[in-house]
């Protein structure tokens, strides 16, 4: 088998595709929760606690830094930045909720799927009806 056929063959594994899916919806979700929280939770959380924007908390590491804002201050030199790595935790957190609350959903489907009766099929003729059955058949078609 060539190196050029194996990979075909694992790449049309379900496995692989269901992956792809999942990574490229990671992907689009990941944006989603970015936006939830960098638009929504953290202004909120800024004017709660006095109307500054939250990612711009930092501690400079040196003297030489005198900005005000986050991304000025790294170009002046090292920082602290304690507000952004509050908002990626947030971020983590809420991601996490979201997911677990999806697979806790997936998973009570799959119970009540589990639960479900199954249906049994009809129990097949007596012996006796189906020899006549097949009789009855083979008369038909001649």
């Amino acid at each position: 088998m060539s190196v050029v056929s194996e990979f075909r063959s694992f790449i049309a594994k379900g496995n692989v595709i269901d992956l792809a899916v999942g990574i490229i919806i990671g992907g689009a979700f990941t944006g989603i929760v970015n936006s939830l929280v960098n638009d929504i939770i953290m202004p909120v959380v800024g004017a709660i606690i006095g109307g500054i924007d939250f990612s711009d908390y930092f501690i400079p590491l040196s003297s030489g830094v005198t900005a005000p804002t986050l991304a000025a201050a790294r170009e002046q030199g090292a920082v602290f930045a304690y507000g952004s790595f509050v908002t990626v935790i947030l971020n983590f957190l809420i991601l996490a909720w979201i997911i677990f609350l999806m697979v806790k959903a997936v998973n009570r489907i799959r119970v009540a799927e589990e639960k479900k009766p199954v249906e049994e099929a009809p129990a097949p003729p007596p012996a006796d009806v189906q020899l006549l059955t097949e009789i009855r058949d083979l008369l038909k078609t001649r």
